[in-house]
């Protein structure tokens, strides 16, 4: 099984990142399981991390069309899924629209996972202006009821980077922050970005009190390892009845593309990912 993972940061930018990613999908991914990661184009942002550049509605959708154009060259490619990591599912619902492989967002599984292993859903994050959409985004998925509080820590991206060196001021921050989260009635959490997501991973933080803490980059994973196997086994495949899941005319597709002056030739995309395989025991 081959996976495309998308993030929403240039990846091979931010390398204790990228080595945290990687050691992590060696951890959780099925053996036949390769996981090839990719990020945004190096021109995107200024930085290394998007920051501000993602938490505007109208940049984030300038966005959309990486992960978009990213489904069709993975379909493409042959890949049997793609990961969208990064918890406001930029592109999710549109990709699922133009290709017939699973595409899981990490938001989605997330918020999925959660409602099972809790009632009332909070999210711990370090990108407040996010917080609008993820709400929206949980009204979308049928969850907004279990959707509690949304609490931002005090520490930010390149935190999150010189925490791998010295963890435990992040940790406390974290833990600090979503007791914030839990005194608000919340009994499951969500980290809310892929970095803060993964340092908790990397560094064991499982649970705050008798509160579960979601590992959303393993549940995305998790997710694209079940949804390929359904497709192939038992021929289990997203709905395309109606206005957001229907499968547009490809003549329309690559018509409009082109006039919208996005590469149509999604063959040129070539696939210059970083394969990650999970560890053999």
């Amino acid at each position: 099984m081959k996976i495309w993972h998308q993030s929403l940061t240039s990846i091979e930018n931010v390398p204790a990142y990228r080595d945290a990613v990687t050691a992590h999908i060696q951890k959780i991914a099925r053996p036949d399981v390769e996981v090839v990661l990719h990020g945004m184009s190096n021109e995107t942002y200024p930085t290394e991390y998007p920051g501000h550049f993602i938490t505007y509605s109208y940049l984030q959708n300038l966005h959309r069309e990486q992960f978009i154009r990213s489904a069709l060259i993975a379909e493409s490619a042959g890949y049997d899924c793609m990961f969208i990591g990064t918890i406001p599912d930029v592109g999710l619902l549109e990709a699922r629209t133009l290709v017939d492989i699973p595409v899981i967002g990490y938001g989605q599984a997330s918020l999925h996972i959660a409602s099972m292993l809790g009632d009332r859903i909070g999210i711990v994050n370090f990108l407040a202006p996010l917080a609008d959409q993820l709400r929206y985004n949980a009204g979308r998925y049928g969850l907004r009821e279990k959707l509690g509080p949304i609490v931002q820590t005090k520490v930010g991206f390149f935190d999150i980077l010189e925490g791998f060196n010295n963890p435990q001021p992040i940790i406390d921050s974290f833990v600090a922050t979503a007791e914030e989260a839990i005194a608000q009635g919340a009994d499951v959490i969500i980290p809310g970005e892929g970095p803060m997501n993964v340092f908790l991973a990397t560094h064991g933080v499982t649970r705050v009190g008798d509160v579960p803490i979601i590992d959303s980059f393993a549940a995305g994973i998790k997710m694209c390892e079940a949804l390929t196997d359904l497709k192939k086994n038992s021929g289990v495949t997203i709905t395309r009845k109606g206005y957001y899941n229907a499968k547009p005319p490809e003549d329309a597709v690559v018509k409009l593309r082109e006039f919208y002056n996005h590469q149509s030739n999604i063959h040129a995309g070539m696939d210059f990912g970083l394969s990650v395989k999970a560890m053999q025991e």
